[in-house]
């Protein structure tokens, strides 16, 4: 298998509503206010209305993202995810203190997935993609790629 590095993206974070205690965790939802991301094949910004529907259960945050983007040549596309944020100490310091984390500092891992109409951007439809992930000041950023078989 062979990774094709599709974009880095980059998610600020808004307010955060607390739900409370949920089956098998506590559950939180933190609003996605923005964003941009870049890459070779495709660049844009990450519009409102998103959120992620996190839970939190035995020192991870489960992810449940969903982002609307919008390319730089108009097209929109629906971004998911799921994936898991460990929240060790330095996962801790960086989100109660708006510090930052670096790539490999905690398991943060994510598994996007892509819906387009647009005929330029229909091959993200197909694509398997996996990203990694860092904290930052009111902010998230994840280096996406895409599963390339062989």
């Amino acid at each position: 298998m062979k990774l094709e590095h599709l974009f880095t993206i980059r998610a600020d974070l808004g307010t955060s509503y607390p739900i409370g205690a949920a089956h098998g965790g506590v559950r939180a939802i933190a609003e996605v206010t923005g964003g941009a991301f870049e890459g070779e094949r495709l660049r844009g910004e990450v519009l409102t209305p998103g959120a992620d529907w996190a839970k939190v259960e035995d020192g991870y945050i489960e992810l449940d993202v969903r982002l609307n983007l919008k390319t730089d040549d108009g097209a929109g596309i629906y971004m998911t995810y799921t994936g898991i944020l460990e929240q060790n100490t330095a996962a801790v310091g960086a989100l109660s203190e708006a510090g930052e984390t670096q790539y490999g500092d905690n398991h943060f891992l994510t598994q996007p997935r892509f819906e387009c109409g647009d005929p330029r951007y229909s091959w993200l439809n197909q694509v398997v993609a996996i990203a990694e992930g860092r904290i930052l000041p009111h902010a998230v950023e994840y280096r996406v790629y895409a599963c390339q078989a062989g």
